[in-house]
């Protein structure tokens, strides 16, 4: 449906009760926000969740990823911008494979990381995984262009056995957060985004070392891992995928503030 005539007003009250709201960005806001509206009632509807501080992106529906369109819904994780960096190291790493590369998405949220990873590249067989069934049923929605299947399950315990040994590459944005810090977090991912999706323990490494420990025995011959981390998590992450068994190469890019651990077989 197009907007009607009337959503298109002008934006100037819609800006001044973002920024009155403390956004940041409130011109481009209320020009997204009007250009997704159907007619006032719907206007005032997105514009009072935003206002009530809940993330854009939940009240739009979608993000932009790596220049794509990715669907999300409230309670899934949005994704980052700094994530595009492990999209990056990832299709680098597929770009010269001889045949159709097997990619998982591990922790895969709404699948932007695997969505990204396959428009990129053209053809992969790509599997996505997820603990929450929101997440997934998300997953599918913006994998199901792209031939994506998407299992619910913890970490490698979701995926078909017959992958086993096979994976050119894990793509994996595990919850990386120390759990006490998560209180600390922004209110737009601490009060909407499911906890399960940025606590990472005590120390932050919780399901990083499960993911490490477990990827030789899902990598196939030169097969890789690609973990975003932080910065800061940086050394715990590389003990994570070192203790795993990988040779760990860290990447970091600080326009971006990205970081992201390559593992791969010694």
């Amino acid at each position: 449906m197009r907007p009607s005539p009337d959503a298109q007003q002008d934006p100037a009250p819609v800006v001044a009760r973002l920024r009155a709201a403390g956004c940041v960005f409130a011109e481009e806001e209320a020009a997204e926000l009007l250009a997704a509206a159907t007619g006032p009632a719907h206007l005032a509807s997105l514009l009072g969740r935003r206002v009530a501080g809940e993330p854009l992106e939940l009240v739009l529906g979608w993000t932009t990823f790596c220049g794509l369109r990715v669907a999300v819904e409230p309670g899934v994780f949005v994704p980052r911008q700094r994530t595009a960096l492990l999209v990056e190291r990832a299709v680098a790493l597929l770009r010269d494979t001889p045949r159709t590369p097997l990619v998982v998405d591990l922790c895969c949220g709404s699948g932007a990381v695997g969505l990204a990873v396959a428009t990129a590249l053209g053809a992969v067989e790509l599997h996505a995984a997820d603990v929450d069934p929101v997440a997934v049923r998300c997953a599918r929605r913006n994998l199901a262009g792209v031939g994506g299947r998407v299992h619910r399950g913890d970490l490698y315990a979701s995926l078909p056995a017959g992958l086993r040994g096979r994976v050119d590459l894990l793509a994996v944005n595990a919850p990386y957060v120390p759990s006490a810090a998560v209180a600390l977090m922004p209110p737009e991912a601490r009060d909407h985004e499911p906890r399960t999706a940025l606590d990472g323990g005590p120390d932050g490494t919780d399901l990083q070392r499960r993911v490490a420990a477990g990827a030789r025995h899902w990598l196939g011959p030169g097969g890789s891992l690609v973990v975003e981390t932080s910065v800061r998590q940086a050394p715990r992450t590389v003990a994570a995928v070192e203790g795993g068994g990988l040779r760990a190469v860290l990447v970091r890019d600080d326009e971006r503030d990205a970081t992201v651990v390559v593992g791969s077989a010694c």
